[in-house]
């Protein structure tokens, strides 16, 4: 009985740790299926207070009605366990989730509930009971009450506070999301056997919880929709898979709903976005006399097929300065998709900071920076916009990448008109092979038929080819838009394309 009252204080700050942790797990475990939108996040934080909530309630009566610590023990080798399996039945769970919902018109936020509830919330709960129980076992009299709620509080808050710095900056980059759960349901168990022993004995169930984990679960984390798989991480910003497919190596993130980059061993063309940005520099006076652009920067390097098209069209002459916030997707650049050519400078960075933090001028700055389907707020906004066209030399052109629909244009719309806000004047290029528009924003006066004239002087023949594409498919226009315009204070990007997300798949 001493010895596990002597433990009380030490359980109260591995379950908050544990809650934090398990949170972060959640997170990273939806990630690959729903994504890591504010919403997500939202329903994410929302329910855990819930259960929490839920816990304080349960834990305090059933303090009052079974004040022993064998009990709490109890309770805190229960969620360790669950803690542990939660891995196990995480895939089915959530795939589960993701098919069953996707043509519900809230299936995203269904399918995150759904997928929560089952999998998070008999542990947190469990978790929420540790603070009130342990307040109740060690009270000794009312005058130091609040002396003995504050030591327990104190230490569950500190131990929250090293559940959410360890995942974060230690387990999940360096082991994974499933080692990372195992570890805190092996520290729960542990403190509660050594709290129950000899009274109970658990070895038995967690030993045979992680075994059947090890044997049953899926040995990668969300198969490919399509192709063979051939490498997956999970990074500190992105869940990451290479697949190949036929001559095509694709880079997909998260949710996998978009090719971030695309490597063909047997075609130089790829009919994606990238082939059209090389053209950008057509975005000029047709007085200007030189077209090839010198340098480039390029903000969301993922795979590098911009960089290689840049490459291809103009030579290792232009130089390409690529920024990439997370290195591990450059590690794949390099592995994968053959990103070596002598002129591309690659930069490990978020971008709007990189650019704010160097002074650098250049002909063409590309802005390809998705999580997606969302665009950082920050990358969408009229001050951010500002900061890129401050990076251009005289004359030079702004590139954004933005999502679309056949039918629908309002991240098209947003876009475009923020940049008016800031360029010359704005133009749109559709990419009839993908669903995306590129937005082209100029830093002096530029007329249709300029840039219909300096498409028509492209001599490189990559770049000829592309530029012969936009002057004869007739997807060349001037931007129509002049709508609301976001800034740092109010750029509801996330909305919006949860909007479009809504909206297309209500039609289907």
């Amino acid at each position: 009985m001493i010895r596990g009252r002597r433990l009380l204080l030490p359980l109260v700050f591995i379950s908050g740790m544990a809650s934090l942790g398990v949170e972060f797990g959640a997170a990273r475990l939806l990630a690959p299926f729903f994504g890591t939108s504010l919403y997500v996040w939202g329903v994410l934080i929302g329910l855990i207070l819930v259960y929490l909530s839920a816990g304080y309630v349960i834990g305090g009566r059933l303090a009052d009605r079974h004040p022993r610590d064998e009990v709490l023990y109890q309770i805190t080798a229960w969620a360790g366990l669950w803690i542990g399996i939660i891995p196990l039945a995480s895939y089915p769970i959530l795939l589960l989730s993701q098919q069953g919902f996707k043509d519900l018109s809230v299936g995203l936020v269904a399918g995150t509930l759904l997928a929560v509830v089952l999998l998070f919330a008999a542990p947190v709960v469990l978790l929420g009971c540790v603070s009130p129980f342990a307040i109740r076992l060690l009270l000794r009299d009312v005058e130091t009450g609040g002396n003995t709620a504050g030591r327990v509080y104190a230490l569950s808050t500190a131990g929250s506070i090293l559940g959410t710095f360890l995942p974060v900056f230690w387990f999940i980059p360096t082991y994974g999301t499933r080692p990372t759960l195992e570890g805190f349901g092996l520290a729960l168990v542990g403190i509660s056997i050594a709290g129950l022993w000899p009274r109970r004995r658990l070895y038995a169930s967690f030993a045979a919880a992680v075994i059947i984990a090890w044997i049953f679960l899926p040995s990668g984390i969300k198969p490919p929709q399509v192709g063979q798989l051939v490498y997956e991480k999970e990074s500190a910003y992105h869940y990451i898979q290479v697949v190949r497919d036929g001559s095509k190596t694709e880079l997909i993130l998260n949710e996998g709903e978009a090719v971030h980059s695309i490597y063909d061993s047997q075609n130089l063309v790829t009919g994606g976005p990238w082939d059209y940005m090389v053209v950008a520099n057509s975005f000029r006076s047709a007085q200007v006399s030189e077209l090839r652009p010198a340098d480039i920067a390029i903000l969301g390097l993922a795979g590098g097929t911009a960089a290689r098209q840049y490459t291809a069209a103009y030579g290792t002459g232009v130089q390409i300065t690529g920024v990439e916030i997370d290195p591990d997707i450059l590690d794949v650049a390099h592995r994968y998709f053959h990103l070596d050519e002598p002129n591309v400078h690659p930069v490990v960075g978020d971008a709007r900071y990189w650019l704010d933090t160097q002074a650098r001028q250049y002909d063409v700055v590309v802005m390809d920076a998705y999580r997606q389907p969302y665009i950082p707020f920050h990358l969408t906004t009229r001050e951010f916009f500002s900061e890129v066209r401050d990076h251009l030399r005289p004359g030079g052109v702004a590139v954004v990448n933005a999502g679309r629909t056949a039918t629908d244009y309002r991240l098209v719309d947003a876009i475009a008109s923020t940049m008016a806000a800031v360029y010359t004047n704005v133009y749109l290029v559709d990419v009839p092979a993908f669903s995306n528009t590129l937005v082209y924003g100029t830093t002096e006066p530029v007329t249709l038929a300029d840039v219909q004239h300096n498409l028509g002087l492209i001599s490189e023949p990559f770049a000829s080819d592309v530029a012969s594409n936009v002057l004869t498919e007739g997807r060349l226009r001037v931007s129509p838009y002049h709508g609301q315009v976001f800034t740092d204070d109010l750029a509801p990007v996330e909305r919006l394309i949860d909007e479009i997300i809504f909206g297309y798949v209500t039609r289907q």
